[in-house]
Order: structure tokens, then C-alpha cells, then sequence
């Protein structure tokens, strides 16, 4: 009973497969697809956010809900649980995940790394007297997700200036908690980027110690989008229909940056006053091999790591 079960259910989905070609995401005048999406309140995504606000979900078939998740370092249990189907993760967070054995695959990129750009860095509270990488040592630095992408960078900035990352001590905090928690004192200096570095400097409770990321590699991607590898290779329209509308939302982003802060402030709660200074990311959907390279062999160096996956088993394809 149960194989005659399984086989109907089998001959079921080759048929709405074929009825759903890639990237339609829903077959003409068929509900829109639902999927929950998973998302830390961070500038790197304003192109998810447009993508939502704009309707370019809905036109690819896909109905969108935005999940809200604290801290980026949980969103692949929360893909691996089932809560959400999608997840914007750091591709440290994601690389980590997969040392772990959990079988994610990146589905597209979000953001990058752009040097021309002084978005994000480290902050610290005012009287901290922290000027140089040196003045770390032995002092509490906030991260929005341990073993995440502005970690893992602050990380190789300070060995490269020559400290041992292992005496600085870091906690946990959500970006948009930076500014409240400089100004409590909870935290000796913060890593934090757009849009609440400018909150943070428009209020003064920290100053800019170093905008570090532009003396990373230009392009290296800071986001990736994410899914369960059985998700991904079992809705391949779905993943075609997001990748679709996100690659719509990333040219209306560089089109009109006006109205994409807009969209990023209503979306992280930042006033608008906040936002006219903001510096919005740069958003990329194609990802290549290469920035899995680079970003596994960073986590190799740091001992976070075992070994270096390859990047084809990282990348659904």
C-alpha cells in the first residue's frame, strides 16, 4: 500500500513539474508558490527587501514571506528545521554549516564586498580610546553572529595588522542593537554596517575606528542565499522563479537608490533622516567558484574549519 502510495505521489510530481517550467514558479492562474524566507536586519539585503515591496515575488509566482531571524549564525538550523526554505546567510555561517554536515547549498548571491564603498567597520563607544587594531586586545567587541562574515573579516584584519584575534573578546549582538548597547557601555567597540552605522555616528554614541572592509578583496560576496540541497533540487522553478526576481529587484536597486532606501528603511525600522547618509551594498546574484575558494580557505587558516569543501558541493546547480 504505502509503495503504491509513494509511486502515485512520485507520478504526481513529475506531472506538476512539467506543468512548472524553470522559473515560472507557479503555473498560469495557479496559486503563487509560498515560501518563507529567512533574513537578519542588515543593508546587505535591500534587494530582498525591494524585491518584496516591489512585487516581483508576486510576478514570478512566488508568495514571500519575510522571516526575521536575530542572529545570523542561526539561519541554517532554521533551514534544516524546516522554518523557513530560504535563507540570507554569510558565507562563513554557510560554510561552517556544511564542516558541520548539514547539506546546504548557496542558491545565489546577495551582496558584495565593494571598496569604493564605507558602509561598514568597526565602531567604538565614546571614551573607549580605541584607535588601531593594537587597542583591541583585551577589550568586548560586538558581532552580529559569531563565526559570520564581519567577524570572520575583523578577524583577518587584525592578523594582518599583526594581533592575536584570540585576546580580543567577542559577544554576540544584533546590529540593531548597536547603537543602544555602545551607548549603555556594554560592548567596548561594535562591527556594524548599513544602515545602523550611520545611526550609530549620527547619534554619536560611537565613532569609526577603521571602515576595514575596504582593505578586503573588492567583489567578495558578504551574502548568499541558501536552502536545504533536497529543498533546492526538488523546487527547482521556485529557485529559478527567486533567482529571477531578485536578479529584477538588484537592477531596480542600482536604478533608483532613492527609492531603495526608502524600501531598506521601512523594512529595518531606520528614519528616514538615518537613511538620506546611508551607503547602500552592492547587490550580485551570480556567484562563482572562486569566492567559495576564498572564503574556505579563510576558515582553514582560522582553524574554524576542518577542510576545504569543494565549491561545486557548496553551489546547487
Amino acid at each position: 500500500m504505502r509503495k503504491t502510495l509513494a509511486a502515485a505521489l512520485c507520478v504526481a510530481s513529475l506531472i506538476l513539474s512539467a506543468c512548472h517550467p524553470a522559473g515560472s514558479g507557479a503555473a498560469k492562474g495557479a496559486a503563487p508558490a509560498k515560501i518563507q524566507v529567512g533574513y537578519t536586519n542588515t543593508g546587505n539585503l535591500v534587494g530582498l527587501f525591494v524585491a518584496k515591496d516591489q512585487g516581483m515575488f508576486a510576478k514570478h509566482g512566488l508568495d514571500v514571506d519575510l522571516v526575521l531571524i536575530a542572529l545570523n549564525s542561526t539561519i541554517p538550523s532554521a533551514l534544516v528545521g524546516g522554518s523557513i526554505q530560504v535563507g540570507a546567510t554569510t558565507p562563513s555561517v554557510l560554510l561552517q554549516a556544511v564542516d558541520g554536515g548539514l547539506d546546504v547549498v548557496a542558491i545565489g548571491g546577495a551582496s558584495v564586498n565593494d571598496i569604493h564603498k564605507s558602509n561598514a567597520g568597526v565602531v567604538a563607544r565614546q571614551g573607549a580610546n580605541i584607535h588601531t587594531a593594537q587597542d583591541f586586545v583585551g577589550r568586548r567587541v560586538g558581532v552580529p553572529g559569531i563565526g559570520a562574515y564581519m567577524h570572520v573579516l575583523f578577524r583577518k584584519w587584525l592578523s594582518d595588522k599583526g594581533v592575536d584575534w584570540h585576546k580580543v573578546n567577542f559577544v554576540e549582538v544584533p546590529l540593531a542593537q548597536a547603537s543602544d548597547v555602545l551607548r549603555a557601555g556594554n560592548v567596548d567597540a561594535m562591527l556594524v554596517g548599513e544602515p545602523f552605522i550611520s545611526r550609530v555616528l549620527n547619534a554619536k554614541t560611537g565613532y569609526l575606528v577603521s571602515p576595514y572592509f575596504t582593505e578586503m578583496p573588492d567583489g567578495l560576496f558578504s551574502m548568499y542565499f541558501a536552502s536545504r540541497r533536497d529543498w533546492a533540487q526538488g523546487h527547482k522553478a521556485q529557485v529559478a522563479a527567486f533567482r529571477d526576481a531578485m536578479a529584477e529587484a538588484n537592477e531596480f536597486v542600482a536604478k533608483d537608490p532613492v527609492k531603495s532606501r526608502e524600501i531598506l528603511g521601512r523594512a529595518t525600522h531606520v528614519p528616514p533622516d538615518v537613511l538620506a547618509s546611508a551607503v547602500l551594498s552592492t547587490v550580485r546574484l551570480d556567484l562563482p567558484p572562486s569566492d567559495v575558494d576564498y572564503w574556505s580557505q579563510i576558515l582553514v587558516d582560522q582553524k574554524v574549519i576542518q577542510r576545504r569543501p569543494s565549491a561545486s558541493s557548496v553551489l546547487n546547480n
